[in-house]
């Protein structure tokens, strides 16, 4: 009967604790995914202002180069654009970030930067470009910041109150 109430114990202690790490991680991958999207960002800056490679060629060059965690992203944009010839960039970038969204840890303003891109590539001249391209990875790195301060502040807390938790509860149920 004592070995049960110890493996007991420690089937909720761990439990809780994987639940703690699972809410912690998605402040880490944040903060991972914001560095992988800028630097996918300026990967399709300098294929498109600099390669002058068009759109779907810099899309799937930003894929293969780019890091998978996030990368996956464009080729589904570059899909998306191919495959629905009717749709618009806008609406490339809006269904492959609503289709990922949970996969890519992403809040809703830094999708807004991801689709603000969406709205002005290809409307302009490549000058122009180039300047949406810095406004939005200035914006992410804002962002990038933001996230550090909640990862910092956060993620602890939650790894910690998920082993205070699986404590508590064994202390209480025993």
């Amino acid at each position: 009967m004592f070995t049960v109430k110890i493996l007991g114990c420690l089937f909720v202690i761990i439990s809780s604790t994987m639940i703690g790490m699972e809410y912690s991680k998605k402040y880490t991958e944040r903060l991972n995914n914001l560095v992988y999207v800028q630097n996918c960002i300026q990967l399709l800056e300098t294929e498109i202002v600099y390669s002058c490679n068009p759109l779907p060629n810099a899309l799937e060059n930003v894929y293969n180069k780019g890091n998978k965690k996030v990368s996956f992203l464009f080729e589904e944009i570059r899909k998306y654009l191919l495959e629905n010839k009717d749709k618009t960039l806008f609406e490339s970038f809006e269904y492959s970030l609503s289709k990922f969204k949970d996969k890519l840890y992403l809040e809703d303003e830094d999708t807004e930067i991801i689709l603000s891109l969406g709205r002005v590539l290809g409307v302009s001249d490549r000058l122009d470009q180039e300047k949406h391209f810095k406004t939005i990875l200035v914006n992410l790195e804002m962002n990038h910041k933001d996230a550090n301060e909640k990862k910092s502040k956060n993620a602890k807390m939650y790894k910690s109150l998920g082993v205070l938790f699986g404590f508590a509860l064994v202390l209480i149920l025993y």
